[in-house]
């Protein structure tokens, strides 16, 4: 389960737009309103605590995965300079809800990997990252050897996952765990 008091990344400033202070985001979220949507946020960099900032306004730049930010306070390009490489925070009791089938992909850390073979389940790993650019890929380390595989993380790859048991199954290709 994912600790309610942790801190997600959603989002990275990597550069300020135009002279009123604005900010280029890199978007580290399935979810828009992250962006778009007014209201408190934190930022941090590097490894400092995080500070409450407000999110002014937001829009989407057209076929990209990057959003124009505006924050509160922050009002000149040189301000805004002062802000890139910080991450956009929340805190993880503020995940959205979810539909039935739909995960919060840190749901899927830390959990056991399995496979199903002649209708046993097999122990062959755990998921111990995640890689979100574009696709979904579960990074899983096998038991035997401690190598680390990249698994997409499409139902007909994996057919279950029980959050509550801990537990996924996976269905991989043939080859793809010898890779």
């Amino acid at each position: 389960m994912i600790d309610k008091n942790e801190w997600l990344t959603v989002g990275l400033i990597t550069s300020c737009h135009g002279i009123n202070g604005k900010v280029k985001v890199k978007s580290l979220s399935d979810f828009e309103e992250r962006f778009l949507k007014p209201g408190i946020r934190w930022l941090q960099k590097e490894n400092e605590p995080p500070s409450k900032i407000e999110l002014i306004s937001g829009f989407k730049q057209p076929g990209k995965e990057t959003f124009i930010v505006k924050f509160q306070g922050i009002n000149t390009r040189n301000h805004a300079e002062q802000l890139k490489k910080f991450k956009i925070l929340v805190k993880a009791d503020t995940l959205p809800k979810l539909q039935e089938e739909e995960f919060h992909l840190l749901e899927l850390v830390n959990l056991e990997v399995k496979t199903l073979e002649n209708d046993e389940l097999k122990k062959i790993g755990k998921v111990i990252n995640l890689e979100n650019e574009k696709n979904n890929l579960l990074v899983i380390e096998l038991f035997k050897n401690q190598k680390k595989v990249l698994i997409p993380f499409v139902k007909e790859i994996v057919p279950l996952v029980d959050i509550k048991n801990n537990f996924l199954i996976i269905n991989p290709p043939n080859g793809l765990l010898e890779l």
